[in-house]
C-alpha cells in the first residue's frame, strides 16, 4: 500500500465499504460492518480504507493479501 497522508473519516470507510461490497468474502464484509461499530483510531481509519481502495480492480492475490491484512486488523 501507497502512504497517504488524507485522514479518512469513519463515514469515509463505510461508503468506501460499501462500494467494495459485492468484490468482498460475506464474512469479512460483515467483520468489517462490525469492528466500524466501535470507534476506532484515524489511523486504523485509514488503514481499513486504503485496504478497501481499489479492491474490485486488485488480482486475486492481492485480494487475499488484503483479506489477511483485514482479518488481522479486526483482531487487533
Amino acid at each position: 500500500m501507497s502512504t497517504c497522508n488524507i485522514n479518512h473519516t469513519k463515514e469515509d470507510v463505510i461508503k468506501k465499504l460499501q462500494s467494495q461490497e459485492s468484490f468482498l468474502p460475506i464474512e469479512l464484509y460483515c467483520s468489517a460492518v462490525q469492528f466500524l461499530e466501535t470507534e476506532r483510531t484515524q489511523l486504523t481509519l485509514n488503514e481499513l480504507f486504503h485496504l478497501l481502495k481499489k479492491y474490485d480492480l486488485a488480482s486475486e492475490e492481492e485480494q487475499q493479501n488484503r483479506n489477511l491484512a483485514m482479518e488481522e486488523l479486526f483482531k487487533a
